[in-house]
């Protein structure tokens, strides 16, 4: 080794001495870094308030639209039309509002965004269990939106405050493991437009073939089989009984355990997607 190699040489191990001995950072943990992804998605939020159209008209433009044009005839008056479909217009809106976390995701996707994630240290999961955590603050918006807009035109749930609010967690609970449905959808479709197009396909036939407007009763027979087997008709109707008092221990059940198997199924087939597509 020549001298003026030397000092070079000695510098050299000097800073791998420094690095090998300083105390490295502790790894986040998996809540901590989910909710550093439910902060970055709830700033996308505000610098980008145009995102929140959805939440905001929509709910408003729906329960006005049904309840005055299909109120007088289906039930007799706006009023008593009114008690029976707000409840269910508040599962159509945010179960159709749920789509929007894969077309958020897949935009992200081909962004690149999650390739930057993905060289990351992290609990991979974090980067979709965060942003599915403030879809849920999208989901409570829209029914905060709602239900005081039906408050305002004669709504009165029966069971009072408490009842409208166990239906509203209920529904939550529900929407936020359909969306595990649409982040697979969001990971392996191609382009946003598809994966908007196959989830109207998904969701229309769900949400409007379904109680939400009418008694099942009043369909033709091979029609009120499917509408009575409909996950979303049975969630309307769970909701309805919590917000007016009546007893449905028996759909709250079916309605956790078809929201504990959505998050089963789809939450681990998401991560194998995703991790495939890295």
């Amino acid at each position: 080794m020549t001298t003026a190699a030397a000092p070079e040489q000695l510098e050299q191990d000097a800073v791998r001495t420094v690095l090998s001995t300083s105390a490295r950072p502790s790894r986040p943990s998996g809540l901590t870094v989910s909710l550093v992804f439910w902060w970055r998605a709830m700033l996308k939020i505000k610098h980008v308030p145009e995102q929140l159209f959805d939440v905001t008209a929509f709910p408003v433009m729906f329960l006005l639209m049904f309840t005055y044009l299909f109120g007088g005839a289906l039930a007799g008056s706006t009023g008593a039309y009114l008690q029976e479909v707000l409840p269910g217009i508040l599962v159509l809106t945010v179960a159709m509002i749920t789509m929007y976390t894969g077309l958020t995701l897949n935009r992200d996707i081909q962004k690149g965004v999650h390739d930057r994630f993905r060289s990351l240290p992290i609990w991979r999961p974090s980067t979709l269990v965060g942003p599915l955590l403030a879809d849920v603050v999208r989901y409570t918006l829209a029914s905060t939106i709602m239900i005081t807009l039906g408050l305002v035109l004669g709504f009165r749930p029966d069971a009072g405050a408490s009842g409208m609010l166990m239906a509203v967690a209920l529904l939550l609970a529900f929407a936020f493991s359909l969306s595990w449905v649409w982040t697979v959808l969001g990971i392996v479709m191609r382009s946003e437009n598809a994966l908007m197009g196959l989830s109207m396909m998904i969701l229309f036939p769900l949400t409007f073939v379904s109680n939400v407007f009418v008694p099942p009763e009043t369909l033709p027979g091979w029609l009120e089989s499917f509408v009575s087997l409909n996950p979303v008709t049975i969630l309307v109707t769970a909701t309805r009984g919590l917000a007016h008092g009546h007893a449905v221990g028996t759909e709250i059940g079916v309605v956790l355990a078809i929201s504990a198997a959505l998050v089963a199924v789809f939450g681990p087939l998401t991560m194998y997607v995703y991790r495939r597509k890295a």
